[in-house]
């Protein structure tokens, strides 16, 4: 397939900030190869669009739209352009409880039963287990299509009713089990606490602060009645059939799991103020970057309505979100001051892995990632800094298979990703499985290395997958 067509149309708004990687203290973006590894990505799965904003150091240092919002008749995606954040939207639906919580009207350990008494099984059920997944209420959304109930109209207490009266999964707080259900319960507390409808309350008290100007919700009819400049239409298709548009969600579904509609560009804002720490009070970032502790003593990489996990050592937190149509990831790593988020109109390519690949351009390497990167570059170039091996490493690259290095990786290009997979101890040894993504291959390297960082082995072999 060709690569796609560029659509990189993007002005910052008054309300919005503008990119600014120009100034001396602005960690630089190579906004190159981030556009080459969307179109990439975009080519390689068919994808219809991406748009995407990157943060770095208390700034939007990128943002850009790529390909077409809709495809008949065809209009490009731009930096105007909306898009369903679909289950990024609970960050938010937390938030909102959070901030509740701040201004004494709720705590985190209420049960449902303070505000509605006639559950059954779900009335012990508390706010923090609700916002965790550890409720053990039955999820209404596991598939990854529409089922008949969700193609038509619902209401929220509908959804109650037929869903949250259903004997629980589990006991609450021992296991832990993904539930839009309980995300949609969470917003009416919301609801029933401030007096106001959930949007109502995000705009007040995080839209409007964070000047997040283009935030709607999602309307089944709300796509087909804005074209240029507004919303993004949801594709989809079957196996490796044709690209479709994708039906669409009934009203009341998505609620205060999945409702929320904006451009990357006021994600980034959200972000940037999960990164300052700006919207809520310390106790209150303390508890929502905290990942869940079951009764059992496991721990769960999900906090307050976030992915939460240590990886090679950083902090990661987020979430990503799934539609009819739609895609979404919003990472961020609070250590590094950088956060990506990518918004897409399709439901069969995951974006998490476009993420990836912009965060080894515009994250620095670890230590491990560093070297590995160096080791590839040599062998691509038929050469080996023989100080970063031990005597059997260096035993084992002998010129003909520095040759052979060299002739077999060259043409496959720049590596587009480097990536641990997997870490384990052996013969005294650190064995360590990277993945690498080169435009021309994927390919998988072995290392094992000694507690002085001397390598033994660094073998590369076609990736099977």
């Amino acid at each position: 397939m060709a690569l796609l067509c560029l659509c990189v149309s993007w002005v910052p708004t008054e309300a919005e900030p503008a990119v600014d990687a120009a100034k001396p203290d602005a960690p630089a973006v190579d906004t190159a190869a981030v556009d080459r590894v969307v179109a990439e990505w975009l080519a390689s799965t068919g994808a219809p669009s991406a748009s995407i904003a990157i943060v770095r150091d208390d700034r939007l240092a990128y943002a850009q739209a790529y390909g077409d919002a809709r495809l008949n008749p065809k209009v490009p995606s731009t930096g105007a352009t909306s898009y369903p954040i679909d289950s990024v939207s609970k960050e938010f639906t937390a938030t909102a409880v959070l901030l509740l919580a701040e201004q004494g009207k709720l705590s985190l350990d209420d049960p449902m039963a303070k505000w509605f008494p006639e559950l059954r099984a779900a009335a012990a059920v508390t706010l923090r287990q609700l916002l965790t997944h550890t409720s053990g209420i039955r999820d209404y959304w596991p598939q990854d299509f529409l089922t008949p109930e969700m193609t038509r109209p619902t209401t929220l207490a509908a959804i109650i009713d037929e869903w949250v009266q259903r004997p629980l999964d589990f006991e609450p707080g021992t296991d832990w089990q993904y539930s839009n259900t309980g995300y949609v319960l969470a917003g009416a507390v919301v609801e029933k606490v401030s007096g106001q409808p959930l949007f109502e309350f995000l705009s007040r008290y995080v839209f409007e602060p964070l000047r997040m100007t283009q935030v709607t919700e999602y309307s089944p009819t709300g796509a087909a009645a804005r074209v240029a400049g507004g919303d993004a239409a949801g594709y989809t298709r079957h196996g490796l059939g044709p690209i479709v548009p994708a039906p669409k969600e009934g009203s009341g579904w998505l609620f205060g799991a999945a409702s929320l509609v904006m451009r990357p560009t006021d994600l980034a804002l959200w972000d940037l103020s999960l990164i300052d720490r700006s919207l809520l009070k310390a106790e209150s970032y303390k508890s929502e970057f905290e990942p869940v502790v079951l009764k059992s003593g496991r721990t769960q990489d999900y906090a307050l309505g976030l992915e939460v996990a240590s990886v090679q050592g950083r902090l990661r937190i987020g979430h990503s979100g799934a539609g009819s149509g739609f895609l979404a990831d919003n990472r961020l790593w609070p250590r590094e001051r950088t956060a990506i988020v990518i918004l897409t109109n399709n439901d069969w390519a995951d974006p998490s892995d476009l993420t990836d690949r912009i965060a080894f351009i515009v994250l620095p390497p670890t230590p491990e990632e560093a070297r590995v990167r160096q080791i590839f570059q040599a062998f691509q170039e038929g050469r080996v800094d023989r100080g970063l091996f031990s005597t059997v490493g260096n035993f084992y690259l002998t010129a003909a298979v520095l040759a052979d290095m060299r002739s077999s990786l060259s043409p496959l290009g720049s590596p587009r990703l480097i990536q641990l997979e997997h870490e384990a101890r052996r013969g005294g040894m650190t064995t360590r499985r990277w993945k690498i993504l080169c435009p021309g291959a994927r390919l998988e390297a072995i290392e094992r290395s000694h507690p002085d960082g001397r390598i033994d082995e660094f073998m590369i072999a076609k990736r099977e997958d």
